[in-house]
């Protein structure tokens, strides 16, 4: 789990992890290399540097990003939600990028996300699976690159909070081992919370660092 100044999600996705079996370490962003025999990184949500300039447009200059962008071009499994995909986009391992809510206003709210192509994430997501889980950003606004269109991993159902291009929620890069998304996994792994269809994500990308490790 990579902290950056301005995490604030990063304890609940640990604790999420931690529920579902994996054993987490927590990473400064200032480390200048990822701990040997690593099976997969998370990148949190939060506000990392205060979101100063544009969302995740600091974190990308931090140290430790050099190593997860060379790891998951060896193909590592990353996921990034919220803060965590606008840094990946920022970083380049994502394409497009996250602009300010339409009528910037900050979004807290459940909502529903429909599985598209999920590359290696696909263990319990097949295409078309339903997922409640929440969001809570403002600047979540998808916008992609046009010359590098977006393989799209999650899309909003009936209904598009944010100004976000064709409803995309969440993408992954044309490998199919990094995964970024707007809305939250990490809160929606307890029935107390109002939904457990995160869990499904974060089980599948557990499945995944455990099968490039090959211990699936």
């Amino acid at each position: 789990m990579v902290v950056f100044p301005g995490s604030n999600d990063d304890r609940d996705m640990a604790f999420a992890f931690d529920r579902l079996g994996a054993r987490v370490s927590m990473l400064w962003h200032k480390d200048s290399s990822l701990p040997e025999g690593l099976d997969g990184v998370a990148i949190p949500g939060g506000f990392s540097y205060g979101d100063y300039l544009r969302a995740g447009a600091m974190a990308r200059f931090s140290p430790i990003m050099k190593s997860v962008a060379a790891a998951a071009e060896d193909g590592l499994p990353v996921i990034g939600a919220c803060n965590g995909f606008q840094i990946l986009c920022e970083s380049g391992l994502l394409p497009g990028g996250l602009v300010r809510n339409r009528d910037c206003v900050f979004i807290c709210k459940d909502v529903i996300v429909r599985a598209d192509e999920v590359g290696w994430m696909g263990a319990e997501l097949e295409s078309g699976t339903l997922l409640d889980i929440p969001i809570k950003h403002g600047e979540g606004a998808y916008v992609p690159d046009p010359d590098r269109p977006p393989r799209v991993a999650f899309r909003y159902v009936d209904e598009n909070p944010n100004g976000t291009v064709d409803q995309i929620a969440g993408i992954v890069n044309e490998r199919g081992n990094v995964l970024g998304l707007m809305p939250h996994p990490e809160h929606a792994v307890d029935p107390l919370l109002g939904s457990t269809d995160g869990a499904k994500l974060l089980r599948s990308f557990l499945y995944a660092c455990s099968k490039r490790s090959g211990s699936a």
